[in-house]
C-alpha cells in the first residue's frame, strides 16, 4: 500500500516538475542584431504620412486683415462637444474636415478639394493657391494643415495593448511598441506582424523581422495612420497555455486520488 502511495506522489511531483519547466528560456529577444553591418545610406529620408480617407484634418488661415481669413476657419459651435480641436488665429476652435472616400473635403466658399493622397505641406501650398483669387493682392494667408487623427494600433504579446496617438504625424515601428510598454519576453520578434490598408482599401498583411536591423530600410518602418501591429505568442506562451488549461484538473484529480489513496491506507492498515 505504501508503493501505492508513493507512485501517485511521484505522479504528482512529475506534473509540477512539467510545469516548471515549461518556462523555460527565450532565444532572439535582441533587436536590431547585425546593425554593424547593414547600409544605413538607404534609410536616409525624411518621412511625410499622407492624407488618407476617412482621416480627419483641420485648416487654419491666417491673415494680416483677420476679416480677409474668417470666411475660410470652419469654427465650431460648441467645442466642448468635439474631440481634438485646434484653436484658430482668429479666437475659436476649429472644426475637422472628414476626407471623404474619394479623398475630398468641402472646404468654405472654395467647394471640394482633393486633399487625398497629398502630404501636410502639399496640402498647405493647395489650400494657399485656392483661396488667394478670393482676398486682396496684398495679402499673403498663412495656411497650416494638421492630421487631427492619425493613431496607430499595437496588440498581441505587448505589456500595454491598445490605440495610441500620433501627435507628431509620424512613427516608427520600434516607437510604436516603445508605445505599448515594448514586447512581453512570450513575444516573437522575427515575426511581427503589420496590417495596412491603403487609400483605395486594399489590405496587406506584411511580416516583420526585429531582429535583424535592416528593418530601418524598410519601406515599412514608418507607419502609416490606422496601421496594426500584431504581436504573435512564442512556443513556450503556447505551451504554458495549454498546461494551464490541463494541469489544474490533473492537479485535482491526482490530488482526490491521493487523498482517497491516504484514506484507504489509513482504513486498512
Amino acid at each position: 500500500m505504501k508503493k501505492f502511495l508513493f507512485l501517485h506522489f511521484y505522479i504528482f511531483t512529475f506534473f509540477a516538475a512539467l510545469l516548471l519547466s515549461s518556462c523555460g528560456t527565450v532565444k532572439n529577444v535582441a533587436y536590431l542584431q547585425n546593425s554593424d553591418s547593414i547600409n544605413f545610406e538607404k534609410s536616409r529620408f525624411l518621412y511625410d504620412a499622407r492624407i488618407m480617407p476617412k482621416d480627419q484634418i483641420t485648416i487654419s488661415v491666417n491673415t494680416t486683415n483677420s476679416e480677409a481669413s474668417l470666411p475660410f476657419n470652419l469654427l465650431l459651435q460648441n467645442a466642448y462637444q468635439q474631440g481634438r480641436t485646434i484653436s484658430s488665429g482668429s479666437g475659436g476652435t476649429l472644426m475637422p474636415y472628414l476626407v471623404d472616400n474619394q479623398g475630398f473635403i468641402n472646404f468654405p466658399i472654395v467647394g471640394k478639394l482633393h486633399v487625398g493622397g497629398l502630404t501636410k505641406s502639399e496640402a498647405e501650398k493647395l489650400v494657399t493657391e485656392k483661396i488667394r483669387p478670393y482676398m486682396a493682392e496684398s495679402e499673403n494667408p498663412v495656411v497650416t494643415v494638421t492630421m487631427a487623427s492619425y493613431s496607430v494600433s499595437v496588440l498581441g504579446e505587448v505589456n500595454r495593448p491598445g490605440t495610441f496617438q500620433v501627435s507628431r504625424e509620424k512613427i516608427t515601428i520600434l516607437e510604436a511598441l516603445a508605445q505599448a510598454g515594448d514586447l512581453s519576453i512570450y513575444g516573437v520578434r522575427d515575426r511581427v506582424k503589420l496590417i495596412r490598408e491603403d487609400a483605395t482599401g486594399k489590405k496587406q498583411i506584411v511580416t516583420l523581422n526585429l531582429n535583424d536591423a535592416n528593418i530601418v530600410n524598410s519601406p515599412y518602418y514608418y507607419l502609416q495612420q490606422n496601421d496594426v501591429l500584431y504581436v504573435e505568442p512564442n512556443n513556450v506562451k503556447a505551451q504554458n497555455s495549454k498546461v494551464g488549461q490541463t494541469t489544474t484538473l490533473w492537479f485535482s484529480a491526482t490530488s482526490i486520488l491521493i487523498s482517497l489513496t491516504s484514506l484507504l491506507y489509513n482504513i486498512l492498515k
